[in-house]
């Protein structure tokens, strides 16, 4: 088990114990965090949108070319923002710090919010 940080929207922060590889968009889901995921983790949104914590950033593989694309589109875009959908539990993530932007931009539906699986 990980510890995973989290500070939400309204700058109130939550700590989870996730399972070494799960998908971190599905803990936000499973722990009710406010992490969209428009497209359901097809790489066609940025709505899923995370900033890490630059120490752990480091330790990540890079993104792919569909996620810089999708990146792109991503409210409060910063150098360590990574898609949420693309990233899993490691243990080289244990304490890491994901900020939700304030904002996401949903092309389909502002607001939408999908019923995980």
């Amino acid at each position: 088990m990980c510890t995973i940080n989290w500070v939400l929207k309204d700058g109130s922060t939550k700590s989870i114990q996730a399972k070494i590889g799960t998908n971190i968009l599905d803990l936000a889901h499973e722990h009710k965090i406010d992490l969209e995921g428009a497209c359901e983790k097809s790489l066609a949104c940025s709505t899923c949108h995370v900033i890490v914590d630059p120490d752990y950033y480091k330790k990540l593989t890079e993104p792919c070319d569909e996620e810089n694309d999708m990146l792109d589109l991503a409210f409060g875009l910063t150098d360590s923002s990574r898609l949420g959908c693309q990233l899993f539990v490691t243990k080289e993530l244990d304490g890491v710090t994901l900020r939700l932007p304030r904002a996401t931009r949903n092309m389909a539906v502002d607001g939408y919010i999908p019923k995980p699986h």
